[in-house]
């Protein structure tokens, strides 16, 4: 695994298409954006591991919070 220090505002890119931005470190809680290729595939863990156990296709790229 591969630990990056960020601080708000600052930005990780991962391969050529997709790029993190740090937006809000707040009360032991960190916001991110990602920007990525509709291809990709964007999820919170629990969410990917819900949708795998109930068969559900990660094809498209999803907005979750």
């Amino acid at each position: 695994m591969l630990v990056l220090t960020r601080r708000s505002k600052e930005k990780i890119v991962i391969g050529d298409d997709v790029v993190v931005t740090v937006l809000t470190i707040q009360d032991g809680r960190v916001q991110l954006g990602v920007d990525a290729p509709e291809y990709v595939s964007v999820d919170r863990l629990e969410i990917r591991e819900d949708k795998n156990k109930h068969g559900q296709s990660n094809s498209k790229k999803t907005e979750n919070s």
